[in-house]
């Protein structure tokens, strides 16, 4: 009897599923793993097969029939795609360093009630999720700052996210406040206390924020269409476009750029484009199994906190 009135009072979802919702679970995980994973599969076995195989398939791979890394040996042999390369770590790392140490600040502040310009700058804030500024102001700001041409254009314009601002302050909220206060009786100033007790204690919200910021840096490629006039100084992602849009050159104020011309026509066309399109997606997969079990904690505590 007792066992009856507590399966009762128990919610539906604490239930032991039956085998039937078990088989429909598994199926569907199974569904999903394979629409996510089959299409990174035929990515990968394009671009290490041979031109026979992917002249068999009539373009992409799906059947391994003779392997080749040539593509990626005339890849990273040297050129643009290496410089690329080099370019999109440099402006993921340094983008993202900053973009996370003025989050922050400009959370923690706007986490803490009676501060200065408290609800002005969170109005402000929050005025951004409804209307952007455009792309010809935008422009006209970059340029006005004589960040044409400079890959500070592609870090300064979206250095803070208004998004990760918020979810980023909503976890600060939930920090209890007799901590900050009896560090602040103690002598502590606001500067100390942020890096002594608040960053500490938000490890979890800092690493999500940090691999937002880094993906998103990591696959923006349409500041850099709009600031950057040099080819040279093309991160990977827009490269990629080059080769991707089939093949075809793109015109800039530096001239044109063919990946034809790039010393890549001994090796098919789709094997170079898959080459380039698996050399930007492992950094991002090399980072996320470090930062997973962070992600789950830090995006919904953030946000529930709010």
């Amino acid at each position: 009897m007792t066992s009856i009135t507590r399966s009762r009072l128990r919610p539906t979802w604490d239930d032991e599923p039956s085998i039937a919702g078990k088989l429909t679970k598994a199926v569907g995980l199974v569904i999903m793993v394979l629409v996510i994973v089959f299409p990174i599969y035929v990515v990968v076995l394009t671009s290490i097969s041979s031109g026979k195989a992917i002249n068999e398939a009539g373009g992409l791979v799906m059947i391994p029939d003779g392997f080749s890394f040539q593509a990626y040996a005339e890849v990273l042999g040297g050129g643009v795609v290496v410089k690329a390369l080099l370019v999109s770590m440099g402006v993921t790392i340094v983008g993202t360093a900053i973009s996370l140490s003025v989050t922050a600040m400009a959370a923690y502040g706007l986490s803490r009630p009676g501060s200065f310009l408290h609800r002005p700058l969170l109005f402000t804030v929050l005025v951004t999720f409804l209307f952007g500024p455009g792309i010809i102001p935008s422009y006209l700001l970059v340029n006005s700052l004589g960040l044409i041409d400079s890959y500070w254009s592609l870090i300064l314009p979206g250095a803070i996210s208004a998004f990760n601002l918020v979810v980023l302050r909503s976890f600060f909220m939930g920090i209890p406040g007799e901590v900050i206060e009896s560090a602040k009786i103690e002598g502590a100033s606001d500067f100390l206390i942020f890096r002594k007790i608040v960053l500490p204690l938000s490890k979890a919200a800092l690493a999500v924020i940090g691999l937002f910021y880094a993906v998103s840096y990591w696959n923006a490629f349409f500041n850099a269409m709009l600031y950057l006039n040099d080819s040279a100084k093309w991160p990977l992602q827009l490269v990629l476009r080059t080769y991707v849009l089939d093949g075809a050159p793109m015109q800039t104020a530096s001239g044109t750029v063919d990946p034809s011309s790039l010393g890549l026509a001994a090796v098919p066309v789709t094997s170079v484009r898959m080459a380039v399109l698996v050399l930007a997606m492992i950094p991002v997969a090399a980072i996320y199994p470090f930062v997973q079990r962070h992600f789950i904690k830090g995006v919904i505590v953030g946000a529930v906190k709010g």
